[in-house]
């Protein structure tokens, strides 16, 4: 933006009158050096590269906040704890139960070993004649419910230590630990605050690392195919503009979204807006780096895609030249290419007109590849000498 305005005023100040023996009076600027930039501009928001919302996984009363907006958290630092009452009783009686299945698993293997030696006993007595066949048949049937019963019991065993430890989970989730390292930027609950986690997670806080931040800008999509994936972008907010040489952040783009932000709709998905009258931008991201912690969330974004650039090179005021269109080819798929002309002042107070070959060009300055030389003298305008009418070019 600066040298925009450097080199609107050195023209400025490099307008001369120049008078013919005639008595024309011409209006000039001396053709100089600067650096010139095509770029598409656009505004963001800051936000963390990384973070992370954590929320309650189990319902009830905050007990205790160990953070507040601002603490910087290691990876598994304990950051709340909840009432855990309930869960500690739901734990309880699963252990109980669990030993309580035990103790039948327990009493089962007594009676299975004490079936196994009433059949051995019915079996040798049968070698010797000295039992009944359905006493035998008895003794196998009580021996083999006995071993279902202890099956079962171990079923029973595997179902609640399952259950146990689902509860002890649920338990562990009564004391929040930090999943990342990095800064709170917010909190959403309070001590003493009753949590209901059964139809949703609710949020507690939110962890982000600070280091790294992301700008999304809102690109129009009428500039939005002139931006690519690695191109040159820089960016400064809107606390900076009022510093004497504000700040700029440089990076390059890391991602071009395909589709624009999903519009609000209205009841039965029709748009709230018809879309022939809302305008329609596409998000392209960019990162930062944040070392020194100058920039903080949800900061506005005044950023600059850099389409083109040429430095130390000759350059003209556009409004200073006529477009100069060549005649149309004989392939009319082509494009008739575009010249610019200009009218330099001669050493000998005669003008010249002459062709102009542009580079990189903005809204206001372009860069000269051929036709004009640093010092040349344009001629702006022209009019007649004392208080005669005038005759400007625009």
């Amino acid at each position: 933006m600066w040298w925009v305005l450097a080199v609107c005023a050195v023209a400025a100040v490099a307008a001369t009158l120049w008078m013919r023996s005639d008595g024309m009076v011409y209006d000039t600027v001396t053709v100089g050096r600067s650096t010139i930039e095509d770029k598409v501009t656009a505004i963001g928001t800051l936000q963390p590269r990384r973070y992370v919302d954590v929320g309650a996984q189990v319902s009830g009363q905050i007990n205790r906040l160990h953070v507040q907006p601002g603490t910087e958290v290691k990876k598994g630092q304990l950051l709340v704890e909840i009432d855990p009452s309930v869960q500690q009783a739901t734990v309880d009686g699963g252990r109980a139960a669990l030993a309580g299945l035990r103790a039948q698993l327990a009493d089962q293997q007594a009676q299975h070993r004490l079936t196994q030696l009433q059949l051995t006993r019915q079996q040798a007595l049968m070698r010797w004649n000295a039992t009944r066949l359905e006493d035998v048949q008895i003794a196998e049937a009580a021996q083999a419910s006995a071993a279902a019963k202890m099956d079962n019991l171990r079923a029973q065993i595997e179902q609640t230590l399952a259950t146990l430890k689902a509860d002890e989970a649920r338990l562990g989730y009564t004391r929040i630990y930090a999943p990342m390292a990095g800064t709170v930027v917010s909190l959403d609950a309070r001590e003493g605050q009753t949590l209901n986690a059964t139809y949703q997670t609710p949020n507690i806080l939110r962890i982000a690392d600070l280091s790294v931040m992301t700008v999304w800008t809102e690109v129009s999509e009428a500039d939005v195919r002139r931006v690519k994936p690695g191109m040159p972008v820089y960016f400064t907010t809107l606390g900076s503009q009022d510093q004497r040489a504000p700040r700029r952040w440089s990076s390059k783009v890391r991602q071009v979204l395909p589709a624009p932000p999903a519009a609000e709709s209205a009841q039965g998905g029709q748009a709230a807006v018809p879309a022939a009258v809302k305008a329609v931008v596409y998000t392209v991201l960019f990162d930062v780096d944040n070392s020194d912690g100058e920039l903080m969330p949800q900061m506005t974004a005044q950023a600059s895609f850099v389409t083109a650039q040429a430095q130390n090179v000759v350059t003209v005021p556009l409004a200073e030249l006529t477009e100069k269109a060549l005649a149309s080819t004989q392939d009319a798929t082509e494009p008739s290419p575009v010249l610019y002309s200009a009218r330099v002042l001669r050493t000998d107070a005669s003008i010249e007109t002459r062709e102009v070959t542009l580079g990189v060009r903005n809204r206001h300055m372009a860069e000269v590849r051929q036709g004009l030389q640093e010092g040349d003298v344009l001629v702006t305008g022209e009019r007649v000498g004392n208080n005669g009418p005038s005759r400007f070019r625009f």
